[in-house]
């Protein structure tokens, strides 16, 4: 099979993963949510994120190093794997000989026994990455959507059966062991790939040299996620991560549902076109016009849908989620815009640039989070919001020096989808308040977003014929098993 094959195939594999997967995984959050109090989510999240930034160092980015590098050879495989043993060992005992510590710190001594058995991920994980990165270098993307899916399923049942057997919290940890462990098992099972003891210097300092980049930019960027969890988490205690958990958790899924089907098409696009600046321009501006098309909607949806999303999916005793998500919608909005700027910059070869950016974004964060963090979860998420938008003209300059982008014709590509959520929202409200004391929340919920997704989809086949046309089109491409009937 040749490699445009591959990677057509690829793409086809990776949105069923990443949709499959999600949707798997919401789904048992849902369940869980309605079977589970606030605090356990809370001290979950809050040892994640201990757990999180310590995956940083497992992988020191080596498994991305053998998916990039051109020329391979079996001792790099087997050094990186070895040496992914070898600081996954070191960072289990870490994570077991000082969980107490960490979670004296934090005021909460439930925490420490949490972290103990989260920290076994470590282990588990560094048992399968070379495997993974193996696949992912030979495109077999199908072998990793199946471990992804069925990883998923297998915990998700493992986390709902235990939570309905009263294990509490304890049902959030079996959950992450169970999906770690069956998708090593997995990746295991399906590789012909088998470490040899054979540890070279040479090959760690050739893979390094690429990782160490890689761990450069996962460290900011854990800063960029996690800040909020941690200052919450210390300062706010369990209860309210939990709720803030809930609400960014449905915002984190949309944007990685929404984004990552234009994803698939963008980056091979973008550097296929890196020499060519007009054309390159012209992609930019579709794939702006595209994902605003779907996101606009579906984040400003959730505004206005918040109090009924969150009584059908997780319950009444989730309210204070509310308000926090009708914010974080806005970012959420955001960051299905400004993902293709980073994009434009790694096509166009400058990933310092993307890296100073997110430094920059970091920074904002992390600061915005401290000064307002006596305010509740609530003044946290307006903090995200506005750090985001005062970044996102920084980054829009730096694509203008990348490619002639026109600045007025850039912010025209979100007219269309907005003139559209606009009357989409109005004819929610409008639904809301003339059905809503008639019929109950799930009811509601389902009317309206047929209502509204009726107005929005006729609104811009009204003013945008051709949008609606090209959008077609690209979903086509990212899709390619998808054909449209046309007269």
């Amino acid at each position: 099979m040749n490699i445009q094959k591959k990677a057509v195939k690829g793409v086809v594999w990776s949105v069923i993963q990443h949709w499959g997967s999600q949707t798997i995984s919401f789904v048992v959050f849902s369940l869980l949510a309605r079977l589970l109090e606030p605090e356990g989510f809370g001290l979950v999240a809050l040892a994640s994120v201990f757990i999180a930034f310590m995956e940083i160092f497992l992988d020191q980015g080596l498994t991305q190093a053998i998916v990039q590098r051109k020329e391979l050879d079996q001792e790099h495989l087997d050094t990186a794997f070895w040496a992914n043993l070898a600081v996954g060992i070191l960072l289990t005992t870490f994570g077991i000989t000082f969980a107490y510590a960490i979670a004296n710190l934090f005021h909460h001594p439930q925490l420490a026994p949490i972290i103990q058995w989260l920290s076994l991920s470590f282990l588990v994980g560094a048992f399968s990455r070379v495997q993974q990165a193996i696949f992912h270098r030979k495109l077999a993307f199908k072998v990793v959507a199946v471990r992804s899916l069925f990883a998923t399923l297998v915990g998700g049942v493992v986390g709902v059966a235990m939570a309905l057997g009263g294990y509490g919290v304890w049902s959030l940890v079996g959950q992450r062991i169970a999906n770690d462990s069956v998708g090593a098992l997995i990746l295991w099972g399906a590789s012909d790939w088998r470490p040899k003891f054979n540890v070279s210097l040479k090959h760690f300092k050739e893979l390094f040299a690429f990782g160490i980049n890689m761990m450069g930019f996962n460290i900011v960027n854990f800063f960029n996620r996690r800040a909020d969890d941690f200052l919450i988490g210390y300062f706010l205690g369990p209860v309210a991560l939990g709720y803030y958990t809930v609400a960014y958790r449905v915002l984190w899924v949309m944007t990685q549902l929404f984004v990552t089907v234009t994803s698939q098409v963008a980056l091979p696009i973008f550097s296929r076109l890196q020499e060519d600046d007009v054309r390159l321009q012209r992609a930019f501006y579709t794939v702006t016009q595209f994902t605003s098309l779907i996101a606009f909607p579906s984040f400003l949806g959730v505004t206005v849908l918040a109090p009924e999303l969150v009584q059908v999916l997780f319950g009444s005793k989730w309210q204070q989620s509310i308000p926090v998500m009708q914010v974080l919608a806005f970012i959420g909005i955001l960051h299905s815009m400004v993902y293709f700027n980073s994009t434009i910059m790694m096509a166009k070869g400058k990933p310092s640039w993307r890296f100073g950016v997110n430094c920059l974004n970091a920074v904002v964060n992390v600061i915005g989070f401290a000064l307002v963090t006596r305010w509740g979860i609530l003044a946290i998420a307006l903090a995200y919001v506005i750090s985001g938008y005062l970044i996102f003209p920084i980054s829009i300059y730096l694509v203008r020096k990348l490619i002639p982008l026109q600045l007025m014709t850039y912010l025209c590509q979100y007219a269309i989808p907005l003139t559209g959520t606009l009357v989409m929202v109005s004819a929610i409200l409008g639904a809301k308040y003339l059905l809503g004391g008639l019929i109950n929340s799930a009811t509601l919920l389902i009317v309206s977003i047929i209502i509204g997704a009726v107005a929005y989809i006729l609104t811009i086949f009204l003013i945008a014929p051709k949008v609606f046309r090209q959008t077609l089109d690209f979903i086509e491409l990212a899709v390619p098993k998808l054909k449209w009937r046309r007269n």
